[in-house]
């Protein structure tokens, strides 16, 4: 059942419980407020009577059942004379009405195949005497008959309209998901994440497109993204693949030959750079991803440990100037990226070259003094697999800056790189976590220590 049916049935289903329960209370009160009205007359005539015996006295016609209006009207002056043959037997309680005995009152009766409602009460100022006025229940009864008939025509056929109405109304209003649907179908037969979803307006219908459409959009770059990761890396790793299986082919010819240690070599490092490029298309694959690891982490001791695995490379090229700061993140992942910025200056720094790592205020900064980036290469360095001209000859992936901007990223932070005179500056701000007095806490030293040399 599509939807635009079961939103007619829901409408149809709710506008027959309302009218039915109208008509449940309509036709009671109607059928009260009718009896009423007709009670109201015959006790306004049995009031008149008085004036009506004079002219009855005049033709006659005491005793008798004569109409008056639309009631019949009689006047019995002895009540306890017993039945009067004209009309329905006194009973004792009219004896007892008649003597002021008893209260008046209304009763149903029938009398000649037609059923009557009776007021019976006594003739004002002459006690034995008794009035009784008549109305025909058919009046009311065909009155009623007729409204009930137009509450049982009324209620479904309400039913139906609105059940009508809502479906032609739900086509209209669900138009937009019928055309974002039609779009879905589309892009799932022809694999088009960038077709157009149009979903004009601002009520929810065009929210859920616009939101669908951010997301095919996301997806959409998600898998450029994926296809050009795949693609870079294939290419990457052909290189290294054919010299180390060129290699290898070699030695298997020639095992003997003099120069087969160096083709040996030549193919421990081919296959060092497959695993440091395998190793950083699973980092950069894993960092980013919802959710990971969150912990309180001192980003100064972090840059203690990414420092003291560079200096067991490269002894005493690393200064430290680390002043305690708290953040929140990954420790691993940060060390990562804190260490491929290291190991970046250390690759761009000549070799008796300084670098210089500092932090505070929840911001890293590695700084080398190598020959800088050019301008045209600054905009592109953390894309994955970018190498500038200079870099081609030299060894790595491509992909150490851009596991750090991933790493980042994932933080809710930022990095940069920053030209100096001499060198480059690396900035990667994450976040810091405010705590009072975090110096003395953390290191027993008081609060407005300065710049701490952690070599």
């Amino acid at each position: 059942m599509t939807l635009r049916a079961r939103v007619a049935i829901a409408v149809g289903v709710v506008v027959f419980c309302t009218l039915a329960i109208m008509a449940a209370v309509v036709y009671p009160t109607v059928e009260a407020n009718l009896r009423g009205r007709y009670d109201a007359s015959l006790v306004q005539v049995a009031g008149n009577a008085p004036v009506i015996a004079v002219k009855l006295k005049q033709s006659g016609s005491i005793g008798q059942l004569v109409p008056f209006g639309g009631t019949q009207l009689q006047i019995l002056p002895d009540a306890a004379a017993g039945p009067t043959g004209q009309f329905v037997d006194v009973s004792a309680q009219d004896v007892q009405v008649a003597s002021g005995k008893a209260k008046p009152y209304f009763h149903d009766e029938a009398y000649a195949g037609v059923l009557y409602r009776i007021y019976t009460a006594q003739f004002p100022g002459n006690p034995g005497t008794l009035v009784r006025v008549a109305q025909p229940e058919s009046d009311a009864t065909s009155t009623l008959a007729a409204l009930g008939w137009l509450l049982v025509a009324l209620v479904p056929a309400g039913a139906i309209l609105a059940a009508v109405v809502a479906r032609l109304a739900a086509g209209r209003v669900l138009r937009p998901v019928g055309r974002l649907t039609e779009t879905v179908e589309r892009i799932r037969a022809t694999g088009d994440l960038s077709a157009p979803i149009q979903t004009p307006g601002a009520d929810e219908i065009s929210r859920l497109g616009q939101a669908f459409a951010a997301m095919m959009a996301a997806l959409d770059e998600s898998v450029g993204a994926q296809r050009r990761l795949v693609a870079d890396a294939s290419h990457e790793l052909r290189t290294p693949l054919t010299s180390l299986i060129t290699n290898l082919e070699l030695l298997a010819e020639q095992p003997d030959d003099p120069s087969s240690p160096t083709l040996a070599a030549a193919a421990l490092a081919e296959a060092g750079e497959l695993r440091v490029l395998i190793n950083d298309l699973v980092d950069l694959a894993r960092y980013g991803q919802a959710p990971f690891h969150v912990e309180d982490v001192r980003l100064d001791l972090v840059a203690e440990r990414a420092a003291a695995r560079a200096a067991s490379r490269a002894p005493g090229r690393c200064e430290l100037d680390c002043r305690p700061t708290l953040v929140r993140g990954d420790p691993d992942a940060l060390e990562r990226a804190i260490g491929n910025l290291v190991d970046n200056a250390l690759k761009w720094s000549p070799p008796d070259g300084r670098v210089r790592i500092s932090t505070a205020g929840g911001t890293v900064e590695v700084s080398d003094c190598g020959p800088g980036i050019p301008a045209d290469d600054l905009p592109y360095i953390f894309d994955r697999f970018y190498r500038s001209a200079k870099a081609r000859a030299l060894p790595g992936s491509g992909l150490g800056l851009a596991i750090v901007r991933r790493i980042a990223d994932m933080h809710g932070g930022t990095v940069e790189a920053i030209p100096g005179q001499g060198g480059t500056t690396f900035r990667i701000s994450v976040p810091e976590t405010v705590v009072a007095s975090l110096a003395s806490v953390d290191l027993g030293l008081p609060a407005d220590a300065g710049s701490v040399d952690c070599r």
